[in-house]
């Protein structure tokens, strides 16, 4: 890996003085923002990894950013115009993304509980819905008629199979998510009976993954799965949403996914089944990839506190604002993210420290037991790996402090 690569990993550059987000040092960077706590994105850095990700990926898979993962608007409307569509999975997410230019026809939306408002709002605009249930087929028709519109659907299926040592389990088994493949038959025959054509699959087995072997094998799996249905029932031109689930490097010994062996083993199945399929396009959505590594949380120190010799330094927002980092959002043995620090003390001392935030709950962690330089109040500390699922999966009512800034640089 080169080393521009490697620096994009890390989420930023180290020199012998102070740990840069690219550019920028964090003292510029409170600056920039004006107060801490804040969220800074790096539009460089999604930038980078956009470009990484393309090199790799053979060129005819269309790259949709999935909206969930990071909806700060200034992002995703730099990020819409460098990918070829994006996802959805709210109607406020919708809006958000046809605000960006992007046509409704690359705008597919997916989640298994969308309320009338949300479907009538996805037909009247032509945007593509993955259908994840009978009942919802059947509402879907119902306002394709009131609204005297075709509706564009893509079915998402649920497998039969599962995506093996991934983050979230999203497949395989009994699952609220999409239409166990033995039942999709009699959904496209309904879709037929009902004068509509059925344009594609979607399937999202799993997240965060980085063994390349899994993931190729998944894609694999989910790629014969849906070619066996466009035989089955003789569909043309179809398109096959993927998924994504590509993981990134968040703790220490995590090691980063091998997108070169992804994409190779890829492109090889691609290759085969367009000799005897009528594939429109072949979709990987990602989310979390693509945004995660380029941002970072900024709090400032208010409090050093020693505790029967424990050392804590409290923070100005904690986990209302980064719910990821604190470890309550799916971590089973909560693990540190990846922390950097500028400390006002020259050539200061190490020690061993953990990070609080000012919340009256022993969950407000965000680093335990850190190996750091000597802070004091003021000082500014950055959690790294923290564009995506950050500011909008944390709860910011919790206990009524303000929530954080958001800035795009």
């Amino acid at each position: 890996m080169n080393e521009s690569l490697s620096n994009m990993r890390a989420g930023g550059t180290v020199d012998k003085k102070h740990f840069r987000f690219t550019d920028l040092a964090l003292d510029e960077l409170a600056t920039i923002a004006g107060r801490t706590p804040a969220y800074i994105y790096n539009r460089k850095l999604i930038e980078q990894k956009i470009n990484q990700t393309r090199h790799y990926l053979p060129d005819d898979i269309s790259l949709h950013y999935s909206i969930k993962a990071n909806p700060h608007p200034q992002t995703v409307t730099m990020l819409a115009a460098q990918v070829d569509g994006l996802d959805v999975a709210s109607h406020a997410e919708m809006l958000l993304a046809l605000g960006t230019g992007t046509p409704a026809s690359h705008i597919s939306f997916s989640g298994p509980g969308k309320n009338d408002i949300e479907l009538k709002a996805a037909i009247g605009a032509g945007i593509v819905i993955h259908v994840e249930s009978v009942g919802e087929l059947d509402r879907i028709l119902k306002f394709g008629e009131q609204l005297s519109k075709e509706p564009n659907l893509v079915l998402r299926i649920n497998p039969d199979f599962t995506a093996r040592q991934s983050g979230m389990v999203m497949a395989g088994g009994p699952q609220p998510f999409g239409i166990d493949v033995e039942k999709v038959g009699n959904l496209l025959l309904k879709i037929k009976a009902n004068g509509l054509f059925c344009k594609g699959f979607h399937c999202y087995a799993g997240s965060q993954m980085l063994n390349a072997e899994l993931v190729a094998e998944l894609q694999a799996k989910t790629l014969d799965m849906m070619a066996q249905l466009v035989d089955a029932h003789q569909l043309s031109g179809v398109s096959l949403n993927i998924g994504g689930g590509f993981g990134i490097p968040y703790f220490e010994n995590d090691k980063a996914l091998d997108l070169n062996y992804v994409a190779t083993r890829l492109n090889e199945k691609l290759i085969s089944l367009r000799r005897h399929m009528d594939i429109d396009k072949v979709i990987i959505e990602l989310g979390r990839y693509l945004v995660a590594e380029s941002g970072l949380y900024l709090a400032r120190i208010i409090e050093r506190k020693t505790s029967r010799d424990k050392q804590y330094l409290v923070l100005d927002g904690g986990m209302n604002h980064h719910l990821a980092a604190s470890g309550n959002l799916g971590q089973v043995i909560r693990r540190n993210y990846p922390v950097r620090c500028l400390s006002s003390q020259a050539g200061a001392l190490t020690e061993t420290v953990s990070i609080v935030g000012p919340l009256c709950t022993p969950l407000d962690v965000l680093g335990a037991d850190l190996l750091l330089p000597i802070l004091l109040p003021g000082d500014l500390v950055a959690v790294l790996n923290s564009g995506a699922y950050g500011f909008s999966a944390s709860p910011h009512r919790f206990l009524s402090h303000p929530p954080p800034l958001e800035v795009l640089i």
